[in-house]
């Protein structure tokens, strides 16, 4: 449960950077913080082979808040999810550190391939992370991107399908 902690004090962590200087309790009551809970219970359970008991864990994700997590999948401490609605993610993906998701994420599988995210992730509403890839550290996923390749580090990942984002200058200092 030490997962869970450092993934509420990221959430609250994330609304201060946000300019709202909110409670845990507030925290704990946030959209999606239910989402985290149930996953981190579900993930416990099916570290120490207690599968009947994950499996209702996950099963009380999909019908409490709208997501489908895979069993196995495996993120490490600061995993937030911040709107749960319309998440799937599959059992074999892999995430670092400080990853967090808007709604209508889908994380999944190709050719029994899955994805591998890094650190300090951020995945906007809507965007697909499909087959065998990587996302390095620092990259943000624009909303409704479809990445298919890797994501190099530091990149903001943008359209269908999703390419680096590079900022145009006309040569004058904005």
């Amino acid at each position: 449960m030490r997962d869970l902690k450092a993934d509420l004090k990221r959430k609250q962590q994330i609304f201060a950077q946000d300019g709202a200087d909110v409670s845990m309790l507030r925290i704990w009551m946030a959209d999606g913080t239910s989402a985290n809970v149930l996953y981190r219970c579900m993930r416990w359970c099916a570290t120490h082979r207690l599968g009947l008991l994950a499996y209702f864990f996950q099963w009380a994700n999909k019908f409490i808040n709208g997501c489908v997590i895979g069993s196995g999948a495996n993120f490490a401490s600061g995993f937030v999810i911040m709107h749960p609605v319309g998440i799937v993610i599959n059992s074999k993906v892999v995430g670092g550190n400080n990853i967090t998701l808007e709604s209508g994420v889908v994380i999944g599988d190709e050719k029994g391939q899955s994805p591998v995210l890094k650190n300090n992730i951020f995945v906007g509403a809507g965007a697909k992370i499909i087959g065998l890839l990587t996302v390095e550290d620092d990259v943000k996923i624009g909303a409704n991107a479809v990445l298919t390749k890797n994501a190099d580090k530091g990149a903001t990942m943008l359209g269908i399908p999703a390419k680096a984002y590079v900022k145009k200058t006309n040569g004058a200092n904005n």
